[in-house]
């Protein structure tokens, strides 16, 4: 069969669909602990070279030596608080110097939980500025470089909270809303430009985000994944050319389901489950 037109190959049409990610640059935010430090994990093991960027110098530059020891990949650290004024920028313009970042995670954020007037506004003003302001400005940088390429990608960390309103959790299931929002418009503006857009919707994962948000995830609760079976689903659908994946049947499931029951409802339904937690 030929390899060419509309005859080509399962094999052929494979690698096309591949991402493709060794021996090239990766910026992941968020990597010093759960989903990001997955997702720095996984890139390492397919010979992708890394920017990491979080808070904790210490603890990213822990995980990048150990990342070049054990996948012999090159691994940059960048310190930064992402919530604050022009950190997003900086941190872009010293990951990207003399590098072609050719993969970006927008993974840093982080929920609170409990009712949306006792939550000091000012903690819950940083989460927007990270879960929302953060990653577009990133987005925003790296789609001006990539474009201009005709090739890259850009994962964005969003949830399963984001497809219903979210009591207790009020502003993190609305910032998860936007990132989902944005990621779907992006997805269209950049059809055909070479750069895949995709939206990555877990549900409860044990990483530290529960310690933050003041919530827990309990043994045997629905849709649980670990940060690894996560990072996985979001990779294979990157090189499937996906645009979105809710990792783990239960997960996907209730995407539907918050899509389909009116939001009334839905907000009813959420609240009784967060109340629990």
């Amino acid at each position: 069969m030929s390899e060419d037109g509309s005859g080509s190959t399962a094999a052929a049409r494979a690698k096309e669909s591949g991402f493709g990610y060794r021996g090239k640059w990766a910026l992941v935010t968020g990597a010093s602990m759960g989903i990001g430090e997955g997702f720095a994990r996984a890139l390492a093991g397919r010979g992708m070279n890394l920017v990491l960027c979080a808070r904790s110098a210490d603890r990213l530059a822990a995980l990048a030596r150990a990342l070049e020891t054990e996948h012999g990949v090159r691994a940059a650290v960048v310190a930064a608080d992402l919530a604050q004024p022009g950190a997003p920028a900086r941190a872009w313009e010293e990951a990207s110097r003399g590098r072609g970042i050719h993969l970006l995670v927008n993974n840093a954020g982080f929920g609170l939980h409990g009712r949306f007037e006792e939550l000091p506004v000012d903690r819950q003003a940083a989460m927007v500025a990270l879960n929302c302001t953060a990653l577009l400005e990133l987005a925003h940088l790296a789609l001006g470089e990539m474009r201009g390429r005709g090739s890259g990608g850009i994962v964005n960390l969003g949830s399963v909270a984001a497809f219903q309103p979210v009591p207790m959790k009020a502003v993190y299931a609305a910032t998860k809303a936007f990132v989902l929002s944005l990621s779907q418009a992006l997805v269209e503006e950049n059809r055909g430009s070479g750069v895949r857009i995709l939206c990555v919707s877990p549900g409860p994962t044990p990483t530290g985000f529960q310690a933050v948000a003041g919530t827990r995830v309990r043994q045997g609760q629905v849709g649980v994944l670990r940060a690894e079976e996560v990072v996985d689903a979001a990779l294979a659908a990157l090189d499937a050319g996906k645009t979105h994946v809710a990792p783990g049947l239960a997960n996907r499931l209730s995407t539907v389901f918050g899509r389909m029951l009116p939001a009334a409802v839905a907000a009813r339904i959420a609240r009784r489950v967060n109340e629990q937690r």
